[in-house]
């Protein structure tokens, strides 16, 4: 069986999922889905590369509000995941 593929909201790149880190709305806000169960988490999700840059411009060029389809508030916090 195929594997999913999903788009960085950054970058554009192509990846299997399970090599981008997701992200979902929450009230508005932008949250990391779990890790362990990245396809648990409901809702539609937005995908960024494991790298920094890529998270910095999804944020800029809104890539997350684009691929979640809705307005979200994203916290400058969240880049410490790419540490």
């Amino acid at each position: 069986m195929a594997e999913p593929v999903r788009r960085c909201a950054g970058c554009g790149r192509r990846a299997p999922q399970r090599e981008l880190l997701r992200f979902v709305a929450r009230d508005g806000e932008l949250v990391p889905a779990p890790v362990a169960g990245a396809r648990d988490a409901p809702g539609r999700g937005a995908y960024t590369c494991p790298r920094l840059a890529c998270f910095e411009r999804a944020q800029a060029q809104r890539g997350f509000a684009r691929a979640l389809r809705q307005g979200v508030k994203v916290d400058p916090a969240l880049a410490r995941l790419y540490t």
